[in-house]
């Protein structure tokens, strides 16, 4: 019985041999105007793929995809295509990966010239990073203040990764910081005067310490004529040095190793390894007490030598020194900036800028801290310390008149700008910039360094840790809206 929906159709007899179906079945209304059934879209049948068209209808996503593979199934890919293909796809690829190492390859040489570049600049000490125009005066809440010395600190160091400060006192005790929290982590306790065959310790005012660039030793000097070395990490005593005939009053190791530079009021410097628990040499030269002492890579050191108003530089190896004159008064602090320019400051009030090619400073600020007293006696308040950030144009001092100053080097050292001040109250004893330059270490008391002149009693014996902030940089929007 046929179905209601197809019909038989007659078909030529030539077309039924050869095996072909002699009827074919067609459906009603398909090329059949007379038909009943409803109007349909046209089939269009080619070899290898199927399209519907309609007025009213659109190509359906199967049949559209269909279309794709069969399109794509048109071209056969020989072996041979192929493998040439991928040859190129390969070719091309390792092309792209050879350009991506050879800009990696010349950013890190880039690097690395830049690095060199430095470290040559540095040594000639004629790198000068300019860094003063970002930093910006921090708020007084953000200062924070360490306390734990009971009498007036006299200096203080700051390890070459950061992470811990070293303070010393006139109580004779040496306190290690975490920076981080604040918290003590070990004190070396001062000890009674006499008491120096029993006590493992200072029993004098301590006035100086440094610290070797590798964090090894810790070395402080006192009023008794003695250096003390000790483990930092442990703050174990490991050695005495006996030799000076004068306080101890400036201490500096030579980076990179554990040779020890040390000055007294005995108007001398000598010089100490380390690591063999030895003595080395003496060098004279200064007329009258030596007041600090600093040095960097070279082998050499510079010094302030007190009333005798000189800045001399020490070349050890040669056994020769430089003088320089400029202040007016007793010359009691000096800092390195670089290899071949330093910072110092006296007690008429100026702060000076120099090179050790120029016999005179380059610059100097008279009454950098302002002046007190009564109108008609008004003298410069003393300059107590000075800082120096590595081998850039930025650097402090400090007095007793409840401020720090911070200061920028012009082009070449030329001049001495001032940049802010921060409200310390008290005499500033010391000062040291961090490594990172991030922040600045005031050691803080209520008399000065050397001596017990006046006391402040308003001010509190501590350690004052101000940050440095830098002025955030403009994104590429924000200069464009200001251009």
């Amino acid at each position: 019985m046929s179905s209601p929906f197809f019909i038989k159709a007659k078909v030529n007899p030539k077309f039924a041999k050869k095996g072909k179906p002699a009827t074919v079945l067609k459906r009603k209304g398909d090329g059949d105007p007379g038909g009943k059934g409803k109007p349909r879209a046209k089939k269009l049948i080619s070899k290898h793929n199927e399209e519907i068209s309609s007025d009213s209808e659109t190509e359906s996503p199967i049949v559209a995809r269909k279309r794709q593979t069969i399109e794509r199934d048109d071209y056969d890919e020989t072996p041979q295509e192929k493998k040439l293909r991928l040859a190129k796809l390969y070719l091309n690829q390792l092309k792209e990966e050879e350009d991506d190492k050879a800009e990696d390859d010349a950013f890190e040489t880039d690097l690395v010239a830049g690095r060199l570049q430095e470290e040559v600049l540095e040594q000639k000490g004629k790198l000068q990073r300019l860094i003063a125009k970002d930093i910006m005066a921090p708020d007084a809440s953000e200062i924070r203040v360490l306390r734990g010395h009971k009498l007036p600190i006299t200096c203080l160091v700051i390890s070459s990764d950061d992470k811990y400060i070293f303070s010393a006192a006139k109580d004779c005790s040496i306190i290690k910081w975490d920076f981080e929290s604040g918290k003590k982590l070990h004190t070396i306790h001062g000890g009674r005067k006499g008491t120096e065959d029993r006590h493992v310790g200072h029993t004098a005012h301590i006035l100086c310490m440094a610290i070797s660039s590798d964090g090894k030793y810790l070395a402080t000097g006192d009023v008794n004529k003695l250096i003390m070395i000790w483990e930092a990490k442990t703050c174990k005593h490991l050695y005495k040095f006996t030799g000076h005939k004068g306080p101890v009053s400036g201490l500096s190791f030579r980076r990179g190793t554990h040779d020890l530079y040390s000055a007294s009021h005995d108007r001398s410097i000598k010089v100490w390894n380390v690591d063999e628990n030895a003595y080395v040499e003496t060098l004279f030269g200064h007329q009258d007490a030596i007041t600090g002492l600093d040095c960097l890579s070279r082998e050499c050191c510079v010094t302030s030598g007190g009333r005798d108003r000189s800045v001399r530089v020490w070349k050890i190896p040669e056994e020769s020194q430089l003088v320089f004159h400029g202040h007016e008064g007793s010359i009691d602090c000096i800092q390195l900036i670089n290899e071949e320019h330093m910072v110092s400051g006296a007690d008429d009030g100026s702060v000076g800028l120099w090179s050790v090619n120029k016999k005179r400073p380059l610059s100097t600020v008279k009454q950098a801290h302002g002046r007190h007293g009564e109108a008609g006696l008004q003298q410069a308040h003393w300059v107590s310390s000075v800082a120096a950030l590595q081998n850039s144009d930025t650097v402090a001092s400090g007095s007793h008149n409840s401020e720090v100053k911070l200061w920028k080097c012009g082009q070449n050292y030329r001049k001495l700008e001032p940049l802010f001040s921060v409200p310390v109250c008290g005499f500033v004893n010391s000062l040291k910039f961090s490594s990172s330059g991030q922040f600045l270490v005031a050691g803080v008391g209520q008399e000065h360094r050397l001596g017990r002149w006046w006391r402040l009693k308003e001010a509190k014996n501590g350690i004052y840790i101000i940050p440095l902030k830098r002025k955030p940089t403009p994104s590429p929007e924000e200069v464009k809206i200001a251009e």
